[in-house]
């Protein structure tokens, strides 16, 4: 149980991440939801929690903003007086293939995905080492274990939170803060939703488990690691992908 917990999910209006915002506020964990630019469907997610008796505010800050990350973290501590969970689920994806991909494709995709784990850690570690305690936990891919034709920055995004993950773990161990990631597969959204059946069809057949995953199922793993049951696991990478990653 998370009672009495802070948690901030970056990137929980939908998807992904609002499967794990609502996860951990049925843990009994006050939910920050974060959102860039829909306030709409933030709020969703907020009612959400509200209705099934949890608790939960959205809060906007873009991820990829060093300094609009430095004063979020600051209105959140101000607000909470603590952080105790911090999920970097952000993230965003322009695919092509890498000879007609634009710098400017490259760099939105770096700079969510991957920088902006960097910002809201940044930020808010000094809060964690304060503490001496506390819950990372970055949503990475199983593009960036194993790389994806037309998904170059992506998988560059993913590979490099994988490294962020581990150096950061060294470096917090010794305050008692653990830092992990979650690398999902193939997971049903709206995106997956709007591919043709026979593209989808052709990635399942590379799915050991032979069926596509649900936000749930990242959710579980994220609220695993967020809990009690994890405290001696640190720098860790568990691919929940139906074993593509095998």
């Amino acid at each position: 149980m998370l009672s009495g917990k802070t948690a901030l999910v970056t990137g929980a209006g939908r998807g992904i991440g609002k499967a794990i915002a609502k996860k951990l506020a049925s843990l009994g964990a006050t939910v920050v939801v974060n959102y860039s630019g829909s306030k709409e469907k933030a709020e969703e997610t907020v009612a959400e929690i509200v209705a099934a008796g949890g608790s939960a505010e959205a809060m906007q800050c873009d991820v990829s903003d060093f300094k609009a990350c430095e004063e979020f973290s600051k209105a959140v501590v101000a607000k909470y007086g603590k952080l105790d969970i911090l999920v970097n689920n952000a993230g965003v994806t322009r695919d092509g293939l890498l000879m007609g991909m634009s710098e400017d494709d490259y760099d939105k995709v770096l700079d969510t995905n991957l920088k902006g784990a960097f910002n809201m850690t940044r930020h808010f570690s000094r809060v964690f080492l304060k503490q001496r305690s506390g819950r990372i936990i970055n949503i990475s891919s199983v593009s960036g274990v194993m790389g994806n034709a037309g998904q170059a920055n992506y998988s560059a995004s993913k590979a490099g939170l994988i490294g962020l993950t581990k150096s950061v773990a060294r470096e917090l161990a010794g305050r008692g803060v653990c830092v992990n990631a979650v690398a999902p597969g193939f997971i049903e959204t709206d995106m997956t939703n709007a591919m043709k059946e026979d593209a989808k069809k052709k990635l399942i057949e590379n799915i050991p488990l032979g069926r596509i995953g649900k936000p749930d199922d990242i959710a579980e793993a994220v609220a695993f690691l967020a809990g009690d049951a994890s405290s001696y696991i640190t720098g860790q990478v568990l691919c929940v992908d139906g074993g593509m990653a095998i």
